[in-house]
């Protein structure tokens, strides 16, 4: 029981990661229909960017944590963000009006070029990170082995609890989240009515690189470890977490991405930890066979 606890701690860590990552997956394509394949990369570049926030910090002499932290937060929300809308006005506004491969060959290029730019500039070597937020409190202590929950696992969930009311809160009771649902349901009748959609469609851009940030910026604390590649399986789980929960759902991501982090958690602990993948995968492939439309989807109605 107490190392079944364990897991279920560990998986919603990082269940929570990957469905931050997701719900800017699902954003997107529920206003423009499209997958942006360059998100795992925005992901990726908001990890290096918390790392140099970091190491700015650390020669400023600002040592307190919670400050650090805080300061860390919106330094990547907000550099990570002018790169979520870069891709949105480079790799898709210019190819909205064409067919609708060509946005998609272009985000899978744009995520190539942004793994190849990181390398370049960063260099291929993992970058390291000195543990920051340290210590921890035991729940169970059973048989001699302790279930124990970090202050840094504590902080990962709760900022996830926080930043999901909080999304969920704008988009159902503000005017761009209203926006957003018109574009959503009909974007040239939205735009008929007034609604600026390439405006809309920047600001998901730039909420969905947000949230990647906060997700980099965490699992830059938690490994304390990161590469120029860390973008692309991230990015792929993150989508299958979009696709298991319900893609367009922004609570069906958020589920996605938590049921991801549980099956690899059990399945590291119990089974081989190198077919943890498979399992994601496999579990994917019966969700889409007996419900296609994921856990929390609604079927597409198409009026003719």
């Amino acid at each position: 029981m107490a190392y079944f606890l364990q897991q279920l701690i560990n998986g919603l860590t990082l269940g929570s990661i990957y469905g931050l990552i997701a719900i800017g997956y699902t954003m997107v394509y529920g206003i423009i229909g499209m997958i942006n394949f360059a998100h795992g990369e925005i992901y990726m570049i908001g990890a290096f960017i918390s790392i140099i926030a970091f190491l700015v910090l650390g020669l400023a002499g600002i040592t307190y944590v919670p400050l650090a932290l805080a300061v860390v937060l919106l330094i990547t929300m907000f550099f990570t963000s002018i790169y979520g809308w870069a891709v949105e006005r480079i790799a898709y506004r210019p190819l909205r009006g064409s067919f609708r491969l060509a946005p998609l060959i272009s985000a899978i290029g744009m995520s190539i070029f942004l793994q190849n730019y990181v390398q370049i500039f960063q260099g291929a070597r993992v970058k390291p990170m000195p543990p920051i937020v340290q210590g921890g409190f035991t729940i169970l202590d059973s048989g001699g082995f302790a279930v124990r929950l970090s202050y840094l696992q504590l902080f990962i969930i709760l900022l996830t609890l926080v930043l999901m009311v909080g999304f969920t809160t704008l988009i159902a009771a503000t005017p761009l989240g209203r926006a957003q649902r018109a574009c959503e349901q009909d974007m040239r009748m939205a735009s008929l009515l007034g609604v600026d959609v390439d405006r809309v469609i920047s600001l998901t851009f730039v909420m969905g690189a947000a949230l990647a940030a906060v997700a980099g910026l965490m699992v830059t604390l938690y490994y304390g470890v990161i590469d120029f590649f860390i973008g692309f399986l991230a990015g792929v789980k993150a989508f299958t977490a979009a696709v298991l929960g319900g893609i367009g759902s922004l609570p069906g991501a958020m589920l996605g991405g938590i049921l991801i982090g549980l099956i690899e958690a059990f399945w590291s602990g119990y089974f081989s930890v190198e077919y943890k993948d498979v399992s994601v995968f496999a579990v994917l492939i019966l969700v889409l066979v007996f419900c296609p439309t994921g856990l929390l989807g609604r079927p597409e109605v198409e009026k003719v």
